[in-house]
């Protein structure tokens, strides 16, 4: 029965192979180009080959603008790097507070994970073969230990994320435009043999996996791969791995939880459902997020930015050798000579060097050049239209190139271009804030399935504090993603700096009396790019929490004293909202005490901030 499992899987796996071998083709080309090996093309049996110089004389240089123009690109997409908000189940006070819990546990997994340099990693991927994945798993060798099971600790289990480039993503349908609309997806990898004994505790034979088709058979000379050698991709091939696949299935009438395969090597090492519930109204689905440079209607697959330059950059390449050639022909000249006239050896080897005496027979023609003309101004025009054409198709424009051409145009007319320069490239940036999105959407599912004991879990706040907060599953209420920011990309650090210094001016981040608050003032400091310079912490946030605090204590039932350096009227506004909601009202119906203990303490922080005004009075 296993062993059926296994060959089916593997089946699977051939054909999707087969089926996605034009789109490996593609991809690998484009990697070619971009590291500068332009000299190459997609065969008829879908493999990347080199193909030679007709002549032996022909120039064979490579100018590529392709590198440089997704650099620029990346650099833009860098700035995409929203700040997420979670929307709160309703208007309920405790509502609102988990919400903002939920904001924090984003913000602590994406330092841990170091989600910044996993959303590069997946930009560069799209950016190059057209789509990358994100893959979010529970992994439960992570996290603090717990417990101890011999000499093996047990850890609590925490998030993990990865990048996944396309080479190793199969959909059951390249039709399919979402991950949602695949009825199934394999993912493919190789591991060390060791890494597999690690991680399933079995043992397969090790084979040269290809890093790219994914096959246990070497490429030979010419393949294709990770390792450079100058401006040339070789072959990437991993010695003593196995292929692991993973087989996702979506739910269905037999499968109601969905299935989950997984064949080490030739092996059997899990059957059963799909582990994660990660997607909406609780249903478990595929832990992958798709993110595409460009959108194909009605392909899975994506486009990148460099599979639409191949065509201008082998022109330009043409262009420029054929019209180097052409120089050359100028510069070195086309000698004509008499059959016989001279020594044709010596004139091949040495031609005519300066000073050179040349012997050629009586009576027969002296050598002379041929008569050349200059380069036609056709080269000139053909190498503009297509440095044009460079910038067209990338939506990167030459602001950053020539800079030194728009120093006399005004500053509105700058502002202009630039925005018209970012419109270009603002449809990726929506599609990589949108996986954001989805990413953070999918934490907050996992850690709402697996976080059943309290976690604790840090994050510097506001204020620059170190903040150290408790959490468990019962506190994520809601998983709706909404984002601060709206584009990043037309907000640089300067236009950044004098929005904040025309909000400061016009007073709009003043309290009432006129004041900068040290929150507001370190918040300043923050967008101006200084970061936070001190670990002050804002005194009404201090009162806050300390209410927040006083709260849980009168739940419990227990007498909490008055203090005199209390802020009287936070501490009052702040019981009264708590004891406004629904989670307050729930405790009443098992405790009507806890109400006498809360108007109690409402009335001494009244009476006390009566006696602090007429001693104030007084004086």
């Amino acid at each position: 029965m296993k062993q059926d499992i296994v060959q089916e899987v593997l089946s699977d796996f051939k054909n999707r192979q087969q089926k996605r071998k034009s789109y490996e083709a593609m991809w690998q080309l484009c990697m070619n180009f971009l590291m500068g090996n332009q000299y190459c093309q997609v065969a008829p049996n879908s493999e990347v080959e080199e193909y030679e110089k007709q002549y032996f004389w022909q120039e064979r240089e490579v100018y590529n603008h392709i590198a440089p123009t997704v650099e620029i690109r990346l650099a833009k997409l860098q700035k995409v790097r929203p700040i997420m908000s979670v929307v709160p189940a309703s208007t309920d006070d405790s509502d609102i507070k988990t919400a903002k819990l939920c904001k924090r546990i984003l913000n602590s997994i994406y330092n841990r994970n170091d989600v910044n340099k996993l959303i590069c990693d997946a930009t560069k991927w799209s950016e190059v073969c057209g789509t990358s994945f994100y893959k979010i798993i529970w992994d439960t060798n992570l996290g603090n230990i717990i417990a101890k099971d011999g000499e093996k600790g047990i850890s609590q289990g925490d998030i993990r994320i990865s990048v996944c480039s396309p080479f190793e993503i199969f959909p059951d349908n390249t039709c399919a435009e979402d991950i949602d609309d695949c009825q199934s997806i394999i993912h493919a990898k190789a591991y060390h043999v060791d890494e597999l004994k690690r991680i399933y505790n079995v043992d397969v034979q090790g084979e040269e996996i290809n890093v790219f088709s994914l096959d246990n058979t070497s490429l030979g000379i010419g393949g294709l791969g990770y390792t450079t050698q100058t401006s040339r991709v070789t072959s990437g091939i991993k010695n003593n791995h196995a292929l692991v696949i993973e087989r996702y299935e979506k739910p269905t009438k037999e499968y109601p939880n969905g299935r989950l395969i997984i064949i080490a090597g030739n092996k059997l090492v899990y059957d059963g459902e799909l582990p994660f519930i990660n997607r909406v109204n609780g249903e478990r689905g595929f832990p992958f997020i798709k993110q595409v440079s460009i959108e194909q209607t009605g392909c899975f697959w994506g486009t990148g930015i460099v599979e639409r330059l191949i065509p201008v950059q082998r022109a330009y390449n043409a262009v420029k050798n054929r019209k180097h050639e052409f120089l050359n022909r100028i510069s070195m000249g086309v000698l004509t000579v008499e059959d016989g006239s001279v020594d044709l050896d010596n004139l091949e080897e040495e031609g005519l060097s300066p000073g050179k005496i040349l012997v050629y027979r009586q009576g027969s023609n002296i050598p002379r050049y041929m008569s050349t003309q200059s380069v036609p101004a056709d080269f000139e025009r053909e190498e503009g239209a297509l440095l044009s054409e460079f910038m067209v198709i990338s939506g990167v424009s030459d602001l950053i190139k020539n800079a030194s051409s728009y120093t006399n145009l005004s500053g509105v007319a700058l502002q202009l271009l630039i925005e018209q320069d970012e419109s270009r490239i603002a449809p990726t940036s929506e599609r990589i804030k949108e996986s954001i999105r989805q990413l953070g959407g999918q934490i907050l599912r996992l850690y709402k399935q697996f976080a059943t004991f309290p976690r604790l879990t840090k994050i510097v706040g506001d204020n620059g504090e170190l903040e150290v907060f408790y959490f468990s599953n019962s506190d994520i209420s809601s998983e709706d993603i909404v984002f601060e920011t709206d584009s990043e990309l037309t907000e640089s650090l300067a236009q950044r700096r004098s929005m904040v210094f025309e909000l400061l001016n016009a007073g709009l981040l003043q309290d009432e009396n006129g004041k900068l608050s040290n929150r507001m003032r370190l918040k300043a400091l923050d967008l101006l790019g200084f970061g936070i310079w001190e670990n002050a912490q804002d005194i009404n946030e201090l009162h806050t929490k300390k209410a927040s605090k006083e709260n849980i204590e009168l739940s419990k039932g227990k007498k909490v004293k008055v203090s005199e350096i209390d802020e009287h009227d936070l501490h009052i506004n702040e019981h009264i909202a708590f004891m406004l909601g629904n989670e307050y009202s729930k405790m009443l119906e098992n405790n009507c005490e806890i109400e006498v203990k809360f108007l109690e303490h409402i009335r001494q922080h009244k009476q006390m901030k009566l006696l602090q005004e007429q001693a104030e009075n007084k004086e």
